[in-house]
């Protein structure tokens, strides 16, 4: 609305003098004579710098001496705007609307306004007839305040076409691109997201924020491969940039890569400075490179940093299992519970250490508590069969047949079925129903070889695949 630009070119050195005139004034002493110019910039400085109400008494002046002067009106609703005063900035602006409606700047103060009183559609109306009559280098802001005005309003799919016109309009607008992958997130729409950015980038290939977003969906489709390809091409145009470090060292712990994502959580550091998450992160690495005690140096100094992290107290425990500490690992893991009590995760490794300390009815307890919070969860399902079955094996039948009653769907649960039933030495109802599940999906039916692998030496089951 304001250009900090335009109040730096005004009278130079004579906007503080005119300033201090005029507060000087507000304390009841006496005020020379002002043109519009010298005005129009005195109440630019208190809205740019937020004092809307010494910008609202400045316009109140500015009108006792040029009522004529429809930008005085227009100044003195943007100060009430500012103020919080909506329907009486609306009354001005409604006075002007005449002489102004065609204005930018009073098509985005209506917009403003209205967006404020939470009426997307009057907000989105406004914001599109400015972006109208905008100049071209005005246009950048415009259309991020209309996208996310179609955000408020849920209209992802309309705000992705609004941000996509920005970035033809202007490609270095990083606002319109990380908002764009804003709304593909919250479509959960990767595949898009990925032949947006891949097809931006095809006409600019120099963008390293388009880049890191298609990078960034690459790793939420789990295609980690990508996502490595196109943050290592971020980072050759942008050395660095931080986040892409961040990102491309998570990547590369989901492969399994450690080393690597223990270099590129460093080089992260070595540019942003310390950070909690990624201290966690290398702990995490050294945990899987089983070099426990670099993995607690890391913990501890992400707790230290952040005691309020979950994931560095349970990577803290964890460790402490590994070592044999079980029951002092208990400590650690009661305090990330503490700090996020519905996390699945947690309560697995709660379970598990139950599990070792031979406590199984607590075990199965937190099994149960993290299917409940994760039920598609398939190794908390397992765990928590092979604990029932071997506590009571028609506990484990009566569960898992109840199980997407109780907790939901999880595309495992047939496979259980089948096992327990064979387990059980229900070996017809097992296989009818094994029959049935593989018609419907051979695929994933060749899992109930990972659950049980005794049953490859089955040939009822190994024919089923021959066929």
């Amino acid at each position: 609305m304001f250009d900090d630009e335009d109040e730096e070119n005004y009278f130079e050195g004579d906007l503080s003098k005119d300033i201090e005139s005029f507060e000087n004034y507000l304390k009841g002493g006496t005020i020379g004579y002002y043109d519009v110019d010298r005005l129009e910039a005195m109440v630019d400085h208190y809205l740019i710098s937020g004092q809307y109400k010494k910008g609202r008494k400045c316009a109140e002046y500015a009108l006792t001496m040029f009522s004529f002067a429809p930008i005085f009106k227009l100044r003195l609703a943007q100060a009430l705007t500012g103020m919080g005063k909506l329907k009486e900035s609306l009354n001005v602006l409604g006075q002007i609307e005449k002489t102004m409606s065609e204005d930018t700047e009073w098509l985005l103060t209506k917009a403003s306004i209205f967006s404020q009183l939470k009426d997307s559609k009057l907000a989105i109306r406004f914001f599109r007839a400015a972006l109208e009559k905008a100049d071209k280098e005005d246009k950048d802001e415009i259309f991020l305040d209309l996208a996310m005005e179609l955000e408020n309003a849920g209209d992802y799919k309309g705000a992705i076409e609004v941000l996509k016109d920005a970035m033809k309009h202007n490609p270095k607008n990083e606002g319109a691109i990380y908002e764009l992958a804003y709304c593909y997130d919250q479509m959960d729409d990767t595949a898009n997201a990925i032949k947006s950015y891949s097809d931006f980038i095809e006409e600019n290939p120099y963008s390293f924020t388009s880049w890191y977003n298609l990078a960034n969906a690459y790793s939420k489709n789990e295609n980690y491969e990508k996502a490595i390809w196109a943050y290592d091409y971020c980072l050759l145009i942008n050395e660095d940039f931080g986040p892409a470090y961040f990102n491309l060292g998570n990547a590369y712990l989901s492969q399994e890569k450690y080393k690597l994502a223990i270099e590129n959580f460093e080089k992260c550091m070595e540019i942003d400075g310390d950070d909690p998450v990624a201290l966690c992160y290398i702990g995490e690495a050294y945990e899987q490179l089983d070099q426990l005690a670099l993995a607690k140096m890391f913990y501890q100094r992400s707790m230290e940093m952040a005691p309020l992290l979950p994931d560095a107290w349970l990577g803290m425990g964890i460790v402490h299992d590994l070592e044999g500490k079980t029951f002092e690992a208990l400590t650690f893991i009661f305090k990330a519970l503490e700090l996020d009590d519905q996390n699945a995760g947690i309560y697995h490794v709660l379970a598990g250490a139950y599990e070792k300390l031979g406590e199984i009815e607590l075990a199965i307890e937190n099994y149960k508590k993290a299917i409940g919070l994760d039920h598609e969860d398939e190794e908390t399902l397992g765990s928590l069969i092979d604990l029932l079955f071997d506590k009571d094996p028609n506990e484990a039948l009566n569960f898992i047949l109840h199980f997407e009653q109780n907790y939901g769907d999880n595309e495992h649960v047939p496979l259980h079925i089948t096992n327990v039933y064979w387990c059980l030495g229900k070996k017809t109802e097992a296989m009818n129903y094994f029959r049935a599940f593989f018609q419907e999906n051979p695929i994933l039916a060749k899992e109930i070889f990972d659950i049980n692998p005794d049953l490859k030496k089955v040939s009822a089951f190994i024919n089923l695949f021959e066929a």
